[in-house]
């Protein structure tokens, strides 16, 4: 060989030598025998430079590479001898060699192994094995060979072409059947042998077990002589076996065996253990097996395989109570090592109750969706316990349920067609589910966190596309939309899917739905979606206004026809068409043109109806009437929601529209049949007309109101209090006139219906009596408010005088805490009105006679209960009362006090007291005592 460029293999050599050095290295390997002498100087040890002996291997590697079909049969066995005569001589020496020489003759004699251990070198292993015996030196080279092998044969990381895929087979099956078991027999006896004295060693042999564990005969492996193994010191290096990447039905067997093995040798009783090293390579051990064994858990519930996945979870399960024993040990070491499994099982555990619930959110088949009874009722109510059950998690691991629900979903989306309707429905419902589950502010589901937003609109655009509307079952069609409908803000993000859900809610899979649940539900849903994306409509409104026309008729009930929708969901309709017109970009000219040819048929029905209603002599005729005329009013009142103001109504150029529906409706509260429904429906008018056409609207005011005062009922005038409340708190002066014309007409009617005698166990009549005293208060009250005293001041004195002794008694005999507040609140706003120096005349009288013992006898009944929330409110009125008396009149209230007082059997102390008090600014202090 050429010493001088062998001299720039040192790498301390200059820059040429090692030039040179490699220009030599490049002509062996060209060279046909150049290689023999780097194997003569290998056999007989002739350089003892580790750098040199390296460069004779890496050419020999090369040689074994990219030549060994084109050596003869002499050369092959050249190169045989070389390797043999190499080992032989290391088990003579002292020293071993340098560890990356000791790799460098593993990855050779494995290169050699994988050309011929198939054909021309069978005994390979028992060569080897024969040769080095347990010799530490050659167990070595030995132990190397078999990891080198591993790396080229077995190593999934590692790329192979089809041919060598083809090949490495062969060999795995080759060694099955010939050497696997003598091998196994050589690693115990090295684990034997080496495992008080060569940790080296021991953990080397270890490592290979785990390597070749996942593809050799387990019960080779698991079984009672692996018990020597956890004896040993070098128990943590079992952790590299369980750890090895294998089937995970094969790893379950793995983890079982062994820790049968474990158990068997008494080293589950770690009470008994005193040495806290051991223990704490034990409790590693533990943990990599259990997680070894969530692993395995983890893959087979995504292959789908029930039956095992529940095998390997009850295989972790077992495993809990170790876990738990080394995790409270005192020892940190001990107990830190075991965390990761403790981690991991918390990980199974939500996991499989997230798999429980989805599981058992299911319909069955047996239940009845077109006649729900009590099962049915049963498992709705079960299923919201689930749901509460899934959000706990969801707050514990919102991205674990995300990602459940996300796997489930797309699985069940892409084969939709051929699986059962419960799996359809449960995969939709569980979408459906997350917007509860995991919460967004204002229903913000599609901004902010990315990897949230991201899946769900990715689960929301496949719900969309993947054609699942379509499905032949009323569950899922319902489950359809209200998810659409949850996540309506999906549609601000990408519009271009607008188009295709407005046709499924418009034709047979909604609003055409051969079911009536099915319909019905939609109709809300169809409002809602509608209202929500109204500035994404602009292109559709008259294409879905033609489309829905002949469900926004009114049904006359004589002409028979089966209705698609109720009433109730007719109403729905309407106010949809009147958010489509009201928002639409059309100009004012079509919004009316559009909204006069929605409102025209109804009133054109109305008129008929309504002169018919009369000449009906059947009663039960006439209420399918009436209430058929109610609908009609209802639905024109719906139309109106679209609007916010008057100014929105003008803008829209509907004013007129309106105007004329209120002509219409209003002679119904002059129909002498069936005034209660009829007037009840025009009051519910007028409240929307109020706020839409405001001032356009008090001309019809009085006539109306004349109308409904006649032959009330309590719930008329109960129901009629708050119109003119209404009216009053919007228009006060301008209505003040009508106000102080309608005032004691009013308050007469009121007094005439409560003096009417009730049965004694009337408690239906006794409830509407108190809240007509109610609504009569509340009503007494916004004028007091509005600042528009005229009206009650035009009444007369002794009109006057008999509406304040109602207050009076409202404050303090009839036991309603709500009436009461309302009384002292009016009490108070009279005083501040009338009780000054220019008030009412004769009001100051009042004020002493009657208000001031009233804020002293009401608290002193013995109903007036402070355990309750609303007397504490009156009591507080009631305070509020006093200030607002010494506020306007001063000194001489003081003194009407410490002459009232006493003979309420006041002490003077506390007397004293409250007149100081009362004089202090601060009305709080007056409260507190």
């Amino acid at each position: 060989m050429d010493e001088q460029a062998l001299m720039g293999l040192n790498p301390n050599a200059d820059a040429c030598y090692r030039q040179r050095a490699l220009a030599y290295f490049e002509q062996l390997k060209e060279s046909l025998d150049g290689w023999e002498v780097c194997a003569q100087a290998l056999a007989k040890g002739v350089y003892s430079d580790d750098h040199i002996k390296f460069f004779c291997f890496q050419v020999l590697e090369h040689q074994i590479k990219f030549r060994h079909g084109s050596l003869t049969a002499a050369q092959q066995q050249l190169i045989r001898e070389t390797l043999m005569k190499w080992l032989q001589a290391q088990l003579m020496n002292v020293h071993p060699e340098k560890p990356f020489i000791r790799n460098k003759v593993a990855q050779v004699l494995a290169l050699t192994f994988v050309m011929e251990y198939l054909t021309l070198w069978p005994k390979f292993f028992f060569d080897i094995l024969n040769l080095v015996g347990l010799n530490p030196n050659g167990v070595d080279i030995y132990l190397r060979t078999l990891m080198a092998i591993d790396a080229e044969v077995v190593d999934r990381d590692i790329l192979h072409s089809p041919e060598e895929t083809r090949r490495n087979t062969l060999i795995k099956d080759s060694m099955r059947e010939r050497c696997i078991p003598a091998l196994v027999e050589s690693w115990f006896q090295i684990l034997q042998t080496y495992q008080h004295t060569h940790s080296e060693l021991t953990c080397q042999c270890l490592e290979v077990v785990g390597a070749y564990v996942s593809w050799i005969d387990l019960n080779l492996i698991a079984n009672d002589r692996s018990e020597h193994v956890c004896v040993s010191e070098r128990g943590d290096c079992l952790f590299e076996i369980v750890n090895k990447g294998m089937d995970p039905v094969d790893k379950t067997k793995l983890v079982d065996s062994l820790c049968q093995v474990l158990q068997s040798a008494g080293f589950f009783s770690i009470e008994q253990e005193e040495d806290v090293d051991f223990l704490a390579k034990f409790s590693r051990l533990v943990n990599g097996m259990g997680q070894s064994l969530v692993l395995s858990w983890t893959k087979l519930s995504k292959m789908g395989d029930v039956k095992v996945s529940a095998g390997t979870l009850r295989a972790v399960e077992g495993k809990v109570p170790l876990m738990l024993q080394l995790l409270i040990h005192e020892d940190d070491d001990i107990s830190a090592n075991i965390v990761g499994f403790c981690y991991d099982y918390l990980h199974v555990l939500k996991q499989a109750i997230m798999l429980a619930v989805m599981n058992k959110l299911k319909y069955d088949d047996e239940y009845n969706f077109e006649n729900e009874g009590e099962d049915e009722a049963m498992f709705v109510e079960y299923r919201k316990q689930l749901k509460m059950l899934l959000d706990r998690l969801a707050q514990v691991s919102p991205e674990l349920l995300l990602e459940a629900v996300h796997r489930v979903f797309n699985a069940t989306m892409q084969n939709w067609q051929t699986v059962q309707f419960m799996e359809v429905e449960v995969a939709i419902r569980l979408l459906y589910m997350l917007g509860e589950a995991l919460p967004a502010s204002h229903g913000a589901h599609f901004s902010g966190d990315t990897t949230k937003t991201s899946t769900l609109q990715s689960m929301m655009r496949t719900l969309i596309i993947c054609g699942v509307s379509e499905y032949q079952h009323s569950s899922v069609t319902l489950e359809f939309f209200e998810t659409v409908v949850r996540y309506d803000k999906f549609f601000l993000v990408e519009p271009q899917h607008i188009p295709s859900v407005l046709m499924a809610f418009l034709d047979h899979r909604g609003l055409r739905h051969s079911s009536p649940k099915v319909r019905s539900r939609v109709a809300y849903l169809f409002s809602r979606f509608i209202k929500t994306l109204y500035k994404h409509m602009n292109a559709f409104i008259e294409d879905i206004l033609s489309r829905i026309q002949d469900l926004l008729e009114l049904a006359p009930p004589e002409n028979g026809v089966p209705v698609l929708l109720s009433s109730d969901d007719q109403l729905f309709m309407f106010e949809t068409a009147g958010v489509l017109i009201v928002n639409g970009e059309s100009p004012a000219e079509r919004k009316q043109a559009l909204m006069r040819s929605l409102l025209t048929p109804l009133m054109e029905a109305f008129r008929m109806l309504l002169a018919k209603l009369p000449q009906e002599a059947n009663e039960e005729r006439q209420a399918v009437l009436a209430d058929c005329l109610s609908h009609a009013v209802g639905f024109a009142s719906r139309t109106s929601k679209a609007f916010s103001n008057k100014q929105t109504v003008k803008q829209c150029g509907c004013s007129e529209v309106y105007l004329d529906c209120l002509q219409t409706f209003l002679p119904a509260i002059s129909c002498p049949v069936q005034r209660g429904p009829l007037r009840s429906a025009v009051r519910s008018f007028l409240h929307r007309m109020i706020i839409c056409l405001e001032e356009e609207v008090l001309p019809f005011i009085p006539a109306a109101s004349q109308h409904m005062l006649k032959d009330c009922e309590p719930r008329d005038l109960q129901e009629f209090i708050p119109l003119i409340s209404q009216i009053t708190a919007k228009f006060k002066n301008q209505v003040s006139p009508f106000l102080q014309e309608i005032f004691m007409p009013l308050v007469m009617a009121i007094f005439e219906v409560l003096s009417h005698p009730a049965e004694e166990n009337d408690q239906t009549a006794a409830l509407e009596k108190q809240m007509l005293r109610r609504s009569y208060f509340s009503f007494i009250q916004t004028i007091a408010s509005s600042g528009m005293n005229e009206v009650m001041a035009s009444q007369g004195a002794e009109n006057i005088e008999r509406v304040l002794f109602t207050i009076i008694q409202g404050a303090v005999d009839f036991p309603d805490p709500v009436a009461q507040k309302t009384c002292f609140i009016i009490l108070s706003r009279l005083v501040e009105l009338w009780g000054g120096k220019d008030g009412l005349v004769g009001f100051p009288d009042f004020i002493y006679k009657h208000i001031v013992p009233a804020c002293f006898m009401a608290p002193l009944k013995p109903t007036f209960d402070l355990s309750d929330a609303q007397t504490v409110l009156t009591l507080s009125e009631c305070t509020l009362t006093l200030h607002m008396i010494h506020l306007k009149r001063g000194l001489e209230c003081i003194q009407f006090l410490q002459e009232y007082l006493p003979s309420l059997q006041v002490s003077p102390e506390i007397t004293q007291e409250l007149c100081q008090v009362l004089q202090q600014p601060d009305v709080k202090v007056l409260k507190n005592i």
